[in-house]
């Protein structure tokens, strides 16, 4: 088929990184610098999870067929005499032309790396910076990066030492090649170890507790227990930002040098913030987070036609309480197995003979009858799930307030940038893991065997001995460690002592926030249900009493029709303070609108009682007045009753 699946799976990837990036990014308010950086380190991230399963099984075949053709010229037989031969080597499906695979994996590496060294981290701390001009901004990027680039300069010049005082060792090209990729593998290795380590046990420990509905409930409660009191936090931190910057605009006049500076600072501020800190509300105020119509409407989430038809209320109760749970717990235990599978080939790739590896042992199996669809299912199927523990953990993880991949476009620059760092330096070493898992690396063997394109692009680290005969074998052993601490949540009580509070079942810090997290959600569903009440009360009035008229239009009329007659009997503006205190009090404090309410029924009262006291009066005197206006009093009552 050629090229074929080469082109589908490259297309594929690039569909499911784009995605994954529009989930969690906003592209509107992104720079575009910035969406395209990270959107090429995510897709050759992944494109080298999903196109080396295709190197496998193009290099097994090529091994096969090498060993097919020697084993005919050696023999003294010519291959005609034996007509129905046992062993056919066919070609795979997804066989790759040659030359195709070292210019791929020569493009994809050494992008990917020189994006996760070099431009990746000038663009953090470009977007970290707090200059106002390109020119300034990059260079508070380098010089933020000095210590940075200073530390990779320290490692080279002792690995260069090393190599220099080490007799029999000679610096070439291709030496100084694997040095690099080595110093990048070795520190993607650690980490590698660390998020493999801890996915392994969270994925299918996930599904579990996801399949039980109460763990599920008193999770929600708790996270929503937890999101209040850091959007009380947030919020309280912003009005001392706003503060600030209100009193920074103060001394900033409008002729100063730094007004531009100061009017670029503002821009950036969204505009209900600083309407917000105008206003000068309270928070217990009933008029700060009252959803809007829009928001109000779309609370009841109506499925698609198509999509109810489909998904009746019986299918939807079969669904959730019979089918679900125990799917879920069947794909748990299937995880939990290939995680076992996966820290026992970790623990036995080394050993050759007998082969413990797992994985070796069913790609050894497909390769002895030359079924290399097999070998790239079994090839993919590992890769993914091997990548999608360490993925997981690093879309999970949360370094305070810095770091922080949240969906739905929550999520800024700076860890969206961080992301597209991490995951360029996780998947190189986890690739070669996964080469080792399956002995397809000469190096960590110690035999020679066919490898792949991949491993003929990047390098053996076996220039520096320490590195690959230590480090590289026996330190992925110590994800057996990192598996027990995560199953006996060891992390998550350490980070429960230092404050970072954590889902932890026995708990009694947990057991309050759960009871928090009910309450708020109580107290959000009676408002809901009152907002809902009090809606379907102003609708039915519409259609009884309003003449089709909507009640947005009518609440607007009516507000507009009560100002129009009160405004004459407002007291003046108290001018005595800056121009700024007169524009506060237009928007209206909470003591003003009770003074105007007070106002006004004590005017509707008057008026109500003179006219009752003169009811034999002539249509002249009928016609009372409010100092300054002339108003009807029958206008007057039926604007105050609405």
């Amino acid at each position: 088929m050629g090229v074929g699946p080469l082109v589908v799976e490259t297309l594929l990837t690039f569909i499911v990184a784009a995605t994954v990036l529009y989930r969690y990014s906003n592209w509107y308010r992104h720079h575009l610098v910035v969406t395209v950086s990270v959107l090429i380190a995510w897709y050759f991230s992944m494109l080298i999870v999903f196109i080396l399963p295709l190197d496998v099984s193009n290099t097994i075949y090529q091994t096969s067929a090498s060993n097919i053709t020697d084993d005919v010229n050696g023999t003294l037989i010519p291959p005609m005499t034996t007509p129905n031969p046992i062993n056919i080597c066919h070609q795979p499906w997804s066989i790759v032309p040659d030359g195709v695979f070292p210019i791929f994996w020569r493009i994809v590496y050494w992008t990917s790396q020189f994006l996760t060294w070099l431009i990746l981290p000038l663009m953090q701390s470009y977007t970290k910076a707090g200059d106002f001009s390109l020119g300034a901004k990059l260079r508070s990027a380098v010089i933020d990066n000095a210590i940075y680039y200073g530390s990779y300069l320290l490692i080279v010049g002792i690995l260069l030492l090393y190599i220099a005082l080490t007799p029999g060792l000679y610096l070439d090209g291709s030496k100084l090649r694997a040095i690099a990729a080595s110093a990048s593998n070795t520190w993607g290795l650690f980490w590698l170890v660390l998020f493999l380590g801890y996915g392994l046990v969270d994925v299918p420990q996930s599904i579990w507790h996801s399949a039980s509905t109460l763990h599920t409930l008193n999770h929600t409660y708790f996270s929503v227990a937890k999101l209040s009191q850091e959007k009380a936090d947030a919020n309280e931190h912003v009005n001392d930002l706003l503060q600030s910057m209100r009193a920074l605009g103060r001394a900033v006049g409008m002729n100063h040098a730094l007004r531009p500076h100061m009017d670029t600072i503002e821009s950036k501020v969204p505009t209900e913030l600083l309407d917000r800190v105008r206003r000068q509300q309270t928070p217990d105020s009933p008029h700060v987070d009252v959803p809007s119509e829009k928001a109000l409407h779309s609370m009841p989430l109506h499925r698609h036609h198509i999509i109810s038809l489909l998904y009746t209320p019986k299918i939807e109760w079969l669904w959730r309480c019979r089918v679900r749970g125990w799917l879920l717990r069947g794909i748990a235990v299937c995880y939990a197995l290939i995680s076992v599978a996966v820290v026992w080939s970790e623990l036995t790739f080394f050993n050759q003979s007998p082969t413990l590896s797992l994985f070796a042992v069913f790609v050894n199996l497909a390769k002895s009858s030359y079924d290399y669809f097999t070998i790239e299912v079994i090839s993919s199927l590992s890769m993914a799930y091997i990548a999608l523990c360490a993925y997981s953990t690093l879309f999970k993880i949360r370094v305070l307030n810095l770091y922080y991949l949240a969906p739905h476009h929550q999520t800024d620059e700076y860890s969206l940038i961080f992301s597209g760092m991490m995951l360029c330096r996780l998947t190189p070493p986890m690739c070669l893991n996964f080469l080792s898992l399956i002995h397809m690396d000469s190096h960590v063997l110690k035999k020679q065997v066919e490898e792949t394109h991949y491993t003929q692009i990047m390098g053996h680290m076996d220039v520096i001995s320490i590195i690959s005969d230590g480090f590289n074998i026996y330190f992925p052993m110590a994800i057996v460690l990192l598996c027990l601490a995560t199953y006996y949540s060891l992390g998550s009580r350490l980070l429960s002592a230092l404050g970072f509070q954590q889902f932890i079942g026995d708990d009694g810090l947990t057991t309050d926030l759960i009871d928090e997290g009910k309450t708020l959600i109580n107290r959000e569903s009676r408002r809901r249900q009152r907002l809902e009440e009090s809606a379907n009360r102003r609708r039915d009035f519409s259609e009884r009493f309003g003449g089709g008229e909507s009640t947005t239009t009518m609440y607007r009329s009516a507000r507009q029709r009560s100002e129009d007659l009160v405004r004459p009997v407002r007291a003046p503006l108290r001018r005595e303070g800056s121009g700024e205190s007169a524009q506060l009090e237009l928007l209206g404090g909470s003591d003003s609108v009770a003074d105007y309410y007070s106002h006004t029924t004590t005017t509707a009262a008057s008026l109500s009682w003179e006219e009752e006291a003169a009811p034999n009066s002539s249509s002249d005197t009928a016609q009372h007045s409010i100092p300054g206006e002339g108003y009807n009093i029958s206008q007057i009552k039926a604007c105050l009753m609405m």
